[in-house]
């Protein structure tokens, strides 16, 4: 097999099972504030019995994703060393800036976090608590910048040639703020905030059936059912903008997304469909003119398709077209089960609503498919380009690293990845079977 191929197998491994972790660790965070801050406002010791244990949950995950993070950036240097130096001077900043503005905080802090509960006053103790909710998504900003840059360029220029070629920086806050940074920025933390929202509600949802802990349960789904409407209808919204977005700087991907193939003419939106590359054909139910209206608000606006583009510039269009479909189509059924939640809470009826509870119970997979399927989405769609428009995929390989070298630390990966979620499973599950602790007052703090 093609080493740029077997690359990229291993990279989209190892990155989708590191994005495990960080959007749980970013949803997570937040609802950790609220909770925390909530005993602060009510000394009510149940919110602190719920931030107990959350917390340890929260540990848990973070574990998790700081080790699996640290393996992806040796594949910078191991398996992309073109791809390396072409953007190290762009992602070095990135990068820097991450680990001290954003892992160092999260870092810090979290150990008052975890073991502080008798060491510093509530107060101290809360702020710990925001700072390391605030430095995970301050990790997610800095990474999401660097992808945003290799995704639409800006604010740099291009030193030397060929193979030594190279992106300076000229404008650190035009590369900082390029075109799709916000709107990237945003989607991701509404689909982190979804996250744990989702898994707060499985859990909760669990204790809830099983009998348990049935107070701790109630109040932990109520304060996850707000969290869940907010990241599922601002996952809509931040989605629309990108979506816009890449009309402008990456019209190829948006026709890859809808399998829209004319050069130029009005585009429906598919819900769902199959793409025949070879006809450059789609086929499925389609709203006709929908995607010229969400694009340009009005359905006769023509939209740039894949005939604009010579073959060897565009991605693979079925694969694309059916996780952005999966994704969207996720997200929908999200904010489906959000409102569904809220509406019977509001009728007091969710507690005792067997059916709706374990649909809860399994849709914390929901938000991580659709996580996943955006990102496939994203990172597919851009293809041939690993840096759009100036840098090929093909062209950013190691050419010193073989086909044998790369399948071995795929099975290797593989072995040791399998082993770390069946570890992660496995006390998970004893920490969430365990339960909160009994409720302790506010003595637990010092003043």
């Amino acid at each position: 097999m093609d080493v740029g191929l077997l690359s990229r197998i291993q990279f989209g491994l190892t990155i989708g099972f590191h994005y495990i972790f960080p959007p749980l660790s970013i949803g997570l965070g937040l609802i950790l504030v609220i909770m925390e801050g909530t005993y602060l406002r009510t000394k009510n010791s149940l919110y602190h019995e719920m931030t107990r244990f959350w917390v340890k949950i929260f540990g848990l995950i973070f574990a998790l994703g700081a080790a699996t993070g640290i393996v992806m950036e040796f594949q910078f240097g191991t398996n992309w060393a073109t791809y390396s130096r072409f953007v190290g001077d762009v992602f070095g900043s990135a990068l820097a800036a991450e680990g001290i503005f954003a892992f160092f905080l999260e870092s810090g802090f979290l150990a008052i976090l975890l073991f502080g509960w008798d060491r510093v006053s509530a107060r101290m103790h809360f702020v710990a608590t925001v700072m390391v909710a605030l430095g995970a998504h301050f990790s997610a900003i800095w990474i999401v910048v660097a992808n945003s840059w290799q995704q639409t360029p800006a604010g740099h220029h291009i030193v030397g040639m060929g193979e030594t070629a190279r992106a300076e920086i000229v404008d650190f806050w035009q590369m900082l703020l390029n075109p799709s940074t916000l709107d990237r920025v945003s989607h991701v933390f509404m689909g982190a905030w979804q996250a744990g929202a989702f898994f707060v509600l499985s859990v909760s949802a669990f204790y809830l059936l099983r009998k348990k802990h049935l107070d701790f349960a109630r109040a932990s789904m109520k304060i996850a059912l707000i969290v869940a409407l907010v990241g599922s209808l601002g996952q809509l919204a931040t989605g629309h903008m990108s979506a816009r977005t890449v009309a402008v700087t990456q019209p190829a991907k948006l026709a890859a997304f809808e399998g829209h193939y004319p050069a130029s003419a009005p585009a429906g939106m598919y819900l769902f469909g199959w793409v025949d590359d070879e006809q450059g054909k789609t086929t499925g139910l389609q709203i006709p003119g929908f995607l010229s209206w969400l694009v340009y608000f009005d359905a006769a606006a023509p939209v740039t398709g894949l005939e604009a583009f010579p073959p060897n510039d565009r991605p693979p269009v079925n694969p694309v077209f059916q996780s952005y479909h999966l994704m969207v189509g996720i997200g929908m059924i999200l904010i489906a089960l959000a409102l569904g939640g809220l509406f019977f809470w509001w009728r007091r009826r969710l507690f005792e609503m067997t059916w709706f509870l374990w649909i809860f119970v399994f849709s914390v997979l929901l938000p991580q498919i659709a996580n996943q399927m955006g990102w496939f989405s994203a990172e597919v769609g851009r293809q041939p380009w690993i840096v759009y428009g100036l840098l090929r995929t093909a062209e950013g390989v190691s050419k010193s690293v073989t086909p044998g070298d790369v399948i071995a630390s795929i099975v290797m990966f593989l072995l040791v990845y399998i082993l770390l979620f069946i570890l992660f499973i496995y006390h998970l599950n004893e920490k969430i079977q365990r339960g909160p602790e009994a409720p302790v007052a506010a003595e637990g703090h010092r003043t």
